[in-house]
């Protein structure tokens, strides 16, 4: 079986880590567009050893199409998802426009893949939030075993979370700030090199930031609605990888012992633990890995069943792009037909 698959954004990190991911996995393509604006048409992208050129998305025509993997931007998606959905193709979103849509399963594989069902709907899966999926893949062999009662988590993100442009902005603010130049600002709210960002996404009535709202209300439908979170999110002067240090309350006993044993054996997660040569892990260490990487498990002596972690994960890879194929390998095997 093979299936005509289109890359909405194909020229943003996301759109490129999608297209790699898609040949590394060996996804069963019978075609794949890329596609973006009208101002990267013509422009070549990789596929394994094939270099495709990038389409019009406003001018193409997604009849045929069995599955859209879509990333780029809210605004765009909201346009484009539904016309593609519309002419039959099941639409993959990493954008936050559907996510907290009720008809639109909000999905991480390893976490609630039964949810990929109500995609029949309107035909859109969505991708949830980088910070909010590593998270999760974490919490759910946990809260599987000891009932997850509220979880506090601080985040430190990567520029790449906020695109190619966030990217360019650090590299050129670091060069400048060894020059003694003077630093620009465009992408973020202040400077980004060397110095560290309260702040990602706009704030919100209540003085929280949109990413944090995010963690919250992404935790709870994907995981649970009991659930109570606190997150306060910081933007950080690292290219690619996101970590966070998490404060988690169980309704039963469990201990850090036990914790390592059952994040050992849940799927999508890496345990390195201080009895390892690592001791813990960087993002600069998981650039381009796939697993979620959990480290530092203790427990919190303030509060009863209470434990503490470190979780560090690629942001492009597991915080979207691979979650988002994942999504389409689940699709394949229990959902979709296609043509031989």
């Amino acid at each position: 079986m093979a299936y005509k698959v289109a890359v909405v954004g194909a020229t943003g990190n996301v759109g490129h880590e999608m297209l790699g991911i898609l040949h590394e996995r060996n996804f069963p393509v019978s075609d794949v567009v890329a596609l973006a604006s009208e101002r990267s048409v013509g422009k070549e992208v990789s596929f394994g050893d094939e270099d495709l050129k990038v389409q019009d998305l406003a001018k193409f025509d997604f009849k045929g199409t069995d599955i859209v993997l879509s990333s780029p931007g809210a605004k765009i998606s909201a346009e484009f998802a539904p016309k593609a959905a519309a002419a039959g193709a099941i639409v993959i979103d990493n954008t936050s426009h559907f996510r907290m849509d009720p008809d639109v399963p909000l999905v991480v594989p390893e976490v609630n893949p039964q949810a990929i069902a109500g995609h029949t709907k309107k035909n859109i899966i969505a991708n949830p939030n980088c910070s909010t999926i590593q998270m999760v893949v974490a919490l759910k062999p946990l809260h599987d075993v000891a009932t997850i009662k509220r979880v506090i988590v601080s985040t430190y993100q990567s520029v790449s979370g906020a695109g190619k442009p966030g990217m360019d902005e650090l590299f050129d603010q670091s060069r400048k700030f060894f020059v003694h130049d003077s630093v620009d600002k465009n992408v973020f709210q202040k400077q980004m090199a060397f110095n560290v960002i309260p702040q990602i996404d706009v704030f919100m009535e209540d003085g929280q930031a949109k990413e944090e709202w995010k963690m919250v209300v992404e935790t709870k439908k994907i995981l649970d609605e009991a659930i109570e979170v606190c997150a306060n999110c910081v933007r950080v002067p690292v290219f690619i990888g996101h970590s966070e240090m998490v404060n988690v309350e169980f309704k039963n006993p469990i201990s850090a012992k036990e914790a390592k044993k059952i994040l050992k054996d849940a799927p999508g997660v890496m345990v390195i633990d201080l009895e390892s040569e690592m001791e813990y892990v960087t993002p600069a260490e998981i650039a381009g890995e796939d697993d979620v990487f959990v480290s530092r498990i203790r427990e919190d002596a303030s509060q009863p069943n209470t434990l503490n972690f470190w979780c560090v994960s690629d942001n492009l890879r597991k915080g979207a792009a691979l979650n988002a194929i994942q999504i389409a390998e689940e699709l394949t095997k229990n959902y979709l037909k296609a043509a031989a």
